[in-house]
């Protein structure tokens, strides 16, 4: 028999978290396993459980969601499904930034919520349709304002790292010398917001996405 599609609520009004519960409770292959009312309380209770997939809500008291859906993704704990009745181009970003496998706005009917919550519990990412496109577009924005950030040297940088290129390599290629090379990286790392040489690499190809090609 196969095994249930294990859920944990994160909801902060009791009267919505009853209604999810009882409309998860009654769909085949589903089995709620906890509720939680605020964020700290759903990372403990997905420390605890873990389950295969956190409905969480965004505006959650003591920790919000977005919070508690980087630490629950970071340590493995589950997938994360938003369910929300924000939908402004911010809250989109940083819960997808977060880690969330999808975001759905509550108006949903429960066939919807039901189909998406099985999509993401097979590694599916569903983000509703009305408010995916304030989502590309916000992304389109910030590669804009990311790439405007950068200077031209450390965009001839960024290119070169994104090829796999050593310090030393880009030293010789660019006629500075490693130190400069470094200072470089440290500064495109802290303006791209990433932790590392293969982070930055990564943002390359979605920042420059021609850069790399032969032509």
């Amino acid at each position: 028999m196969k095994e249930p599609i294990r859920l944990l609520i994160a909801e902060d009004q009791p009267l919505m978290r009853r209604g999810l519960r009882t409309v998860l409770d009654l769909e085949p292959g589903f089995q709620v396993v906890g509720e939680a009312p605020d964020g700290l309380e759903a990372v403990v209770q997905a420390r605890r459980l873990r389950p295969d997939v956190v409905l969480m809500d965004l505006q959650l008291p003591g920790q919000d969601g977005v919070q508690a859906t980087r630490e629950i993704i970071g340590e493995g704990l589950g997938r994360v499904l938003i369910l929300t009745t924000f939908d402004t181009e911010d809250y989109v970003l940083d819960a997808i930034r977060a880690g969330a496998s999808g975001y759905l706005l509550r108006d949903v009917d429960a066939g919807e919520l039901c189909g998406v919550i099985r999509l993401i519990a097979v590694g599916e990412i569903f983000v509703q349709p009305s408010v995916a496109g304030k989502y590309l577009r916000q992304i389109a924005q910030q590669k804009r304002s990311e790439v405007e950030e950068l200077t031209p040297r450390e965009l001839d940088v960024l290119r070169l790292l994104a090829r796999g290129a050593s310090n030393r390599e880009i030293a010789e290629q660019l006629f500075i010398s490693e130190s400069t090379v470094k200072n470089h990286v440290n500064s495109i790392l802290g303006k791209l917001q990433v932790p590392n040489r293969t982070r930055a690499a990564l943002r390359a190809q979605e920042l420059l996405p021609s850069e790399g090609q032969d032509g």
